[in-house]
């Protein structure tokens, strides 16, 4: 008799011989098909139709596990069901969840004489004839621990032939464990390859300097020139400028730029760690350097071997640790507290400040020979209130990332603009990507007008203009202006005397003073 009339007719073994010769022509099959290994899918869903036609072992599963082996997820099952199948990507078993779970857990095969039988059978795909057998054993690894199922139904019921399918299906569990091992750590390489790639095309968008150069005004247009000049050698880079001006993303982009872009780009800042701790942090330590050195830490430099090191607020450190500072950035090498080993990186170190270095050299609080280590070459980021004419772009630059993150269309309406140009940005370019996301909060529908532009920070409280002209030229017909801009533009003009703007706008005076309570204007002190 044919194999495949076996299982159509539901084979049920007269004698042990027999069962034994099918069984064995099935492991020869399985056998071949390892050894025209394609991808892992098709290997498996092979298999399990080998147990399903040649072996009598029907609606055959095979889970494998996590890296951490704390669940299990389906790797192939057998079925003549298109719906199973692809349920079956989605289904995932908790080790110790179910019989199939169970296995997992605790490494051993469970035989059911009848699923019924068994309440935590848990058939999540609706596959098995519940009045017939079950049968489960663990896939194992080299060191003996399981990292996945096998698991199949006897398409007759239970009889004296259990355990020898159970003996064959533990065979076959063994000659899957070494391929599916190495199947899934090829499949797993070429995710992680994938998403590796995927990962450097979003850092290399994310700052390409085509996505950097923000604005057109001269000393901006100058610091992308020297960011892109810099990047690709290997010399000391010291960003300056105020906080929230960008130099994080200067460091940045000098990385992803550089031919140390495929290497780590590591970051500290050193104000938000204490001097006690700092010198572990940079360099490390070995186990039981300290009372809470429990293992050996590597530090930053040893992190950022092969890349970059950014290290934030350099002017914060004291005058004791920069000479050790100076020490590493001179030799390039270092011992871990506690250590003796001598410790050799290729390091690029870009620092940044928002101190005056030259200053703080002259106070004798930084030290000479370690600035002009760091001053290789220094690039200055001008404050925002020095390049008012990029605010529009910048802002509209801004909004879209904001809209993008929001999932949804924003934009700014020219007299949002107009009121973000009128202010001096103490916070810099990150007080006004906060002011533009509390906006973007603020607005229901996809236009945001001045109306929603808190320039404080507070909700809902509009700070008056700081930077327009005592007496601007301004025509308070011109349809372009809204009644808010058109009231902030008299009182401008009037000197913030409430009076004098009434006649301009042709109102009195009590008018002008609900109006400006109403729509939560802050007069202006002169």
């Amino acid at each position: 008799m044919a194999p495949s009339t076996f299982a159509s007719a539901g084979f049920s073994a007269s004698s042990r011989p027999e069962l034994i010769e099918r069984q064995f022509n099935a492991l020869c099959r399985i056998s071949h098909s390892l050894c025209q290994v394609t991808s892992i899918e098709d290997t498996l869903r092979e298999i399990l139709g080998i147990l399903h036609n040649d072996a009598g072992l029907q609606h055959g599963i095979i889970t494998l596990s996590d890296p951490e082996h704390s669940k299990l997820q389906v790797g192939a099952v057998y079925s003549d069901s298109e719906s199973v199948r692809k349920a079956s990507s989605g289904i995932r078993y908790q080790s110790g969840e179910g019989i199939v779970g169970r296995i997992l857990q605790h490494n051993q095969p469970i035989v059911l004489g009848r699923i019924s039988s068994e309440p935590r059978f848990l058939d999540k795909l609706a596959l098995y004839d519940l009045e017939l057998p079950f049968i489960g054993v663990p896939i194992r690894d080299t060191d003996g621990s399981a990292i996945g199922v096998l698991a199949a139904q006897p398409d007759v019921p239970a009889d004296d032939y259990m355990p020898d399918r159970t003996t064959f299906l533990k065979a076959v569990g063994d000659m899957l464990a070494q391929t599916t091992r190495l199947l899934v750590n090829v499949e797993r390489g070429q995710n992680l390859a994938s998403e590796r790639d995927e990962l450097r095309r979003e850092v290399r968008g994310k700052y390409g300097f085509e996505n950097m150069v923000v604005g057109g005004t001269d000393n901006m247009r100058r610091v992308f020139d020297q960011v892109r000049r810099v990047a690709k050698w290997d010399s000391t880079v010291l960003v300056l400028g105020e906080s929230g001006t960008g130099k994080e993303l200067i460091a940045s982009a000098i990385h992803y730029n550089s031919p140390r872009a495929h290497k780590r780009f590591v970051k500290l800042n050193c104000a938000s760690v204490p001097e006690t701790l700092l010198e572990s942090e940079l360099f490390g330590h070995e186990k039981g350097a300290f009372t809470s050195a429990v293992k050996q830490h590597k530090g930053r430099f040893e992190q950022a071997d092969g890349g970059t090191l950014f290290l934030d607020e350099i002017g914060e450190i004291s005058p004791m640790f920069q000479a050790k500072l100076l020490r590493v950035l001179q030799e390039r090498e270092f011992e871990r507290v506690g250590g003796t080993q001598t410790i050799k990186v290729d390091v690029r170190i870009v620092a940044a400040t928002n101190r005056n270095l030259e200053e703080e050299v002259d106070r004798g609080k930084f030290r000479e020979d370690l600035y002009y280590r760091l001053n290789v070459m220094s690039i200055k980021l001008p404050p925002l209130r020095e390049r008012l004419a990029d605010i529009p772009e910048l802002s509209q630059f801004l909004i879209g990332k904001i809209a993008k993150g929001q999932g949804r269309q924003l934009r700014l309406t020219d007299g949002a603009i107009r009121q973000l140009v009128s202010y001096d940005w103490p916070g810099n370019v990150r007080e006004l990507e906060n002011c533009l996301e509390r906006a973007a909060i603020m607005t229901e529908a996809e236009t945001i007008d001045a109306d929603v532009i808190s320039l404080n920070g507070s909700a809902g409280s509009i700070v008056a203009p700081m930077l327009q002209p005592a007496n601007p030229a301004v025509d308070f017909n011109d349809p372009e202006l809204d009644e808010r801009e058109r009231l902030i533009a008299a009182l401008e003009q009037a000197g913030w005397v409430q009076a004098k703007a009434a006649r301009l706008l042709g109102m009195t005076p009590r008018q002008i003073a609900y109006r400006i309570q109403t729509m939560n204007i802050n007069v202006r002190k002169i």
